[in-house]
C-alpha cells in the first residue's frame, strides 16, 4: 500500500539497514512522517544534520529517515548508512535534488513527506510542528519554514545571504502560493497528484521546489509558510557562487517558468512580490540612465541614475534596519552593495530570459512520480 515500484535502472536501495516499520495507524493518532534528505558529496554536513533530525522530540515510531545519495564520491553513503533508516543511491549521478527527492518519496511510507536539505540542522521541535500544522488544517497540502538567524558560516556574504532568506520568509509568513524544500512538508497524496518534483526540467539545484508549489496551488491546495519550522543553514557562500546561483539557477529559470505560466507581471510571494519587482525595475532604470550618462555626458541622465538607486536603497530600509538589529549598523551598511547587486543580477536574468524566450525550445516533458508507475528517471549523464 505504501511502496510504489521502482525499476532497477532508476535507483539502488542499499540494504544496510532494515526498512523502518511505521505503525498503521499511529498509536498516538499522529500523521506518520517520512523525512527525505537528498545528499550529494556532503558527508560533513550529514554528520551534523542527521543527528539533529534523530534528536527531534517527535515519537520515533511515527517517522522514518530516508537519505537519497545522488551518486556521491565521498563518505556520504557511509555517514548516511550509520544514521538513516534507509539509504537510496542514485546511479549515474548526480541527477539533481528534484529526482533524488522523488526517489525518496517513492520509498517513503509516511502520510506526510518532510523534505530537509542535507545542510540544514533542524530545530528539535520541527517534526512535531509540521505534524501539528497538518492536524490543525485538513485543507493544508504543504507547509515550509525558514533558516534561523544563526547561520553557521562566517563571512559577510554567507551571513548576508542566509539572513536575507530568514527576513524574506518572516515577511511572507502565512498563506503562500509557492514551496521551499530546504525544510518543507507535503501531504503524500497531494505530492503524487501533481507528479512530484520536475527533475527533468531542473536537473540541478534550481527552483524545482518553487515549481512544485505553483502546481500544488494550481490544484487548489493551501500552502503555509511557518517560520517556526526551520533550522540552521550550514552553507558557506562566496560572492562568485552567490552571483552564479542568483543568475543561472534562480533569475533565468524563474522568469522562464513565469513566462510559461503567463504570470511574469503578476505579483507573487517572496522575491516576486510587487515591491521587489519595482526595486528591480528601479535598478534597471538606474543602469540604463548611467549608461546613457556615460555615452552622452548628459547630466540629467546621471541624476536620474543616482535618484533611482537612492529610491531602491530607501525602499529597502526595513531590510537594512532588520540587518542592523541582527548584526549591527556596520553589517547593515556593508550589505547595501550586495543588495543592489542582487537587483542587477535579477534584472539581467529576467532580461535574458525574456529576450531568448522566442528562441527557446519547449520545456522538456516532465517525468512524474505516481502511484501507478515507476518513478521516472532523468536522462543519464
Amino acid at each position: 500500500m505504501f511502496h510504489y515500484p521502482v525499476t532497477a535502472s532508476d535507483i539502488i536501495v542499499l540494504p544496510f539497514l532494515p526498512p523502518a516499520t511505521l505503525p498503521t495507524p499511529s498509536a498516538q493518532g499522529h500523521p506518520r512522517l517520512s523525512v527525505v534528505v537528498p545528499a550529494y558529496r556532503c558527508a560533513d554536513q550529514l554528520r551534523a544534520s542527521l543527528p539533529a533530525l534523530r534528536a527531534n522530540d517527535w515519537p520515533r515510531d511515527d517517522w522514518e529517515l530516508i537519505v537519497v545519495d545522488d551518486d556521491s564520491t565521498d563518505e556520504t553513503t557511509a555517514v548516511a548508512t550509520a544514521l538513516a533508516d534507509r539509504v537510496v543511491r542514485v546511479p549515474d549521478g548526480p541527477r539533481g535534488p528534484g529526482l533524488a527527492r522523488n526517489l525518496g518519496a517513492n520509498e517513503a511510507r509516511g502520510d506526510i513527506l518532510l523534505f530537509v536539505d542535507a545542510d540544514v540542522v533542524v530545530h528539535s521541535k520541527v517534526l512535531g510542528r509540521v505534524a501539528a500544522c497538518f492536524q490543525q488544517d485538513a485543507a493544508l497540502v504543504a507547509v515550509f519554514g525558514s533558516y534561523d538567524d544563526r547561520p553557521a558560516a562566517p563571512g559577510l556574504v554567507s551571513q548576508y545571504r542566509n539572513l536575507l532568506h530568514r527576513y524574506v520568509h518572516l515577511e511572507s509568513a502565512g498563506p503562500v502560493t509557492t514551496f521551499w524544500a530546504g525544510c518543507g512538508a507535503v501531504r503524500r497524496d497531494a505530492f503524487l497528484a501533481v507528479g512530484g518534483f520536475d527533475g527533468t526540467r531542473f536537473p540541478r539545484p534550481q527552483i524545482e521546489d518553487i515549481d512544485l508549489g505553483y502546481r500544488l496551488h494550481d490544484r487548489g491546495g493551501a500552502i503555509l509558510l511557518d517560520p517556526s519550522i526551520g533550522g540552521t543553514h550550514l552553507k558557506r557562500w562566496t560572492l562568485l557562487a552567490m552571483l552564479r546561483t542568483d543568475l543561472r539557477d534562480r533569475a533565468i529559470p524563474w522568469m522562464r517558468l513565469l513566462l510559461d505560466r503567463r504570470t511574469a507581471l503578476s505579483s507573487g510571494p517572496l522575491n516576486t512580490a510587487r515591491r521587489e519587482q519595482l526595486f528591480a525595475a528601479g535598478t534597471g532604470l538606474a543602469l540604463l540612465a548611467a549608461l546613457a550618462a556615460v555615452i552622452t555626458g548628459h547630466t540629467g541622465a546621471a541624476i536620474l541614475a543616482v535618484a533611482a538607486l537612492v529610491g531602491v536603497v530607501l525602499g529597502n530600509l526595513p531590510l537594512f534596519a532588520w540587518f542592523a538589529r541582527a548584526r549591527g549598523v556596520g553589517f547593515a551598511c556593508a550589505v547595501v552593495p550586495l543588495r543592489l547587486l542582487f537587483y542587477v543580477i535579477s534584472v539581467t536574468g529576467a532580461a535574458w530570459a525574456i529576450g531568448t524566450n522566442p528562441f527557446r525550445a519547449s520545456p522538456p516533458t516532465r517525468n512524474a512520480v505516481s502511484a501507478s508507475s515507476d518513478v521516472a528517471s532523468a536522462p543519464s549523464a
